[in-house]
């Protein structure tokens, strides 16, 4: 396999986009290396880190930098470089900040893994990704990381593991990295790519999103809508940072010198006392996040300081926005996706119907259009597919063959959502193209839990939807015809994916069995019939 494209191998097209936006001023010849290697605004401002446990550490954006050329020094000591892929799988501890930084500053490309993902995955991801290290814990929670490490082996790129805790023969320690003060800052190109991250997408192998130094420091220098300009901002970040919304949270503070509190696991009381105790000012989630809060003892004075919630990846019930106004919590939409991390935003001061009714206006340098099954433009109020042009997007995948069904032939970016525009330019999404699950705020593709579904030996054919659920949004459900004299319960299924090494949150949470499952005349499963029969879903 060859290395990702840089700045080679783009249409003319996509080179066109990126000169526009060079003229306009979100690109420049500045990198990560470039932003991580120098003094900031705000290093004196504090991090925090809140772990499971309850345990906190407490350091300072300067130190997190400082820290980060050290490990960026050791991982160019191991003969990391330019174009080298460094696979991260860390929860939101100090060292995963530590990690992305010093991935980035060594010049190389930062591949960010969910934490919770499995070793099938994973292996997928360091394969594809062709990643040289791989830095990982040494357990969390019920999970030993270090029992993994066979699951990679005959990995030809894959030189070293590092493990943060306990390493086991073979591999390295975090703590036992060869640091050095003399960092020595490597050569790289502001259209090199700088990030590979994977995403369930819409089919059954995860895609390999890539950007560039350019398009990920143009997401990170946006910010939606909130109060997080403020000199005494405060965000709370419970988002994993594997997700691209993690990542941005991760390197956001770093850039512009604000303070932030991270939480390695979604816990509401916990995030209340956060708040309270570190004058927290705004967070992001989903609305599951924001019930959590709303649901802890002693709301008002424990959330006193929150001023603003940014939802995302989800509808947002009308019941929850009047509860959060209510604790003085003002709540607005935005859209994006790992291809385009923020396209759109609402804004925290504007009236609660331009917040709640849409997701918001696009982001600076950022263009919208609304398409028809034509490809033609179609007019304001009417739906069609969401088409988007924008600094911050993706240059293409991992997988170049995907990219010819990602972008349209005159360079906008396929989303695969369906939505319509209002007159003053807002953007609201209405359905989905693409056939996934999104779970608490994680896409999930509905194909790859289809590939486990259907190797039940009960199942002779089976079809993944999403249902409704009130605490997460949306989960995993399956649809099943078994055969003659079989029978499938729920818990049979949970323990059928256990055994598959997919992610846990992957696994089915609604089972049905059928006798048949709905079909088109060219013999496609009407999915739609399976929602509205089986999940209320009108």
């Amino acid at each position: 396999m060859t290395r990702p494209p840089t700045r080679s191998g783009r249409s003319a097209v996509a080179c066109e986009l990126v000169e526009r936006w060079y003229r306009e001023g979100y690109y420049s010849r500045r990198t990560w290396v470039d932003v991580l290697s120098e003094d900031s605004v705000g290093s004196d401002a504090p991090i925090v880190y809140a772990a499971a446990d309850g345990a906190r550490t407490v350091t300072s954006i300067g130190e997190i930098r400082q820290a980060a050329k050290r490990v960026a020094a050791a991982l160019l000591a191991l003969g990391v470089g330019p174009g080298d892929a460094v696979a991260v799988q860390l929860p939101n501890r100090i060292e995963a900040s530590v990690a992305y930084a010093a991935v980035l500053l060594a010049g190389a490309i930062l591949v960010p893994i969910v934490h919770v993902y499995g070793p099938n995955e994973v292996r997928f991801i360091l394969e594809q990704s062709e990643a040289t290290v791989l830095i990982q814990p040494d357990r969390r929670r019920r999970t030993d990381y270090r029992d993994r490490i066979d699951s990679y082996s005959g990995l030809p790129s894959l030189r070293h593991v590092v493990i943060v805790g306990d390493a086991p023969a073979g591999t390295l320690s975090w703590d036992g990295l060869p640091m050095s003060e003399e960092y020595v800052r490597p050569a790289v190109h502001a259209d090199d790519i700088a990030l590979l991250i994977y995403t369930s997408g819409t089919t059954a192998a995860p895609k390999g999103v890539q950007h560039s130094h350019n398009s990920l420091l143009a997401e990170v220098r946006s910010a939606p809508g909130a109060s997080g300009g403020r000199a005494d901002s405060v965000q709370l970040v419970s988002f994993p940072p594997g997700h691209i919304a993690g990542v941005s949270s991760v390197l956001r503070p770093l850039v512009h010198g604000r303070s932030a509190v991270y939480m390695e696991s979604w816990d509401p009381a916990l995030a209340a006392e956060l708040i309270s105790q570190y004058r927290v000012t705004a967070t992001s989630g989903t609305p599951f996040h924001l019930t959590g809060l709303l649901d802890v003892d002693d709301v008002a004075a424990k959330l006193a300081t929150l001023a603003d919630f940014l939802i995302g990846a989800a509808t947002v019930p009308e019941g929850l926005v009047r509860r959060a106004a209510h604790a003085g919590i003002s709540t607005f939409r935005c859209y994006g996706s790992t291809e385009h991390p923020t396209a759109t935003s609402g804004r925290a001061g504007e009236a609660e119907a331009e917040r709640l009714g849409t997701d918001g206006a696009p982001m600076a340098g950022v263009r919208v259009r609304i398409l028809d099954d034509r490809g033609a433009d179609v007019p304001v109020g009417v739906d069609g597919e969401v088409v988007l042009q924008g600094p911050d997007q993706f240059v293409g995948y991992r997988d170049g063959a995907l990219d010819v069904q990602a972008f349209t032939d005159d360079g906008w970016m396929r989303t695969g959502d369906l939505g319509h525009l209002d007159p003053a330019g807002r953007l609201t999404i209405t359905d989905r193209i693409k056939d996934v699950v999104i779970r608490a705020g994680e896409t999930i593709s509905s194909g790859q839990v289809e590939d486990v579904l259907v190797t039940h030996p009960a199942v002779v054919e089976g079809a993944v939807v999403a249902a409704p659920d009130p605490r997460y949004g949306e989960v995993v459900a399956a649809v099943v015809v078994v055969g003659p004299g079989a029978r499938l319960g729920l818990d049979e299924l949970r323990v059928h994916f256990e055994k598959s090494g997919l992610a846990r949150q992957k696994t089915p949470e609604r089972l049905v069995v059928v006798d048949e499952l709905p079909r088109t005349a060219l013999g496609k499963v009407r999915k739609a019939d399976l929602r509205v029969a089986h999940f209320q879903v009108g």
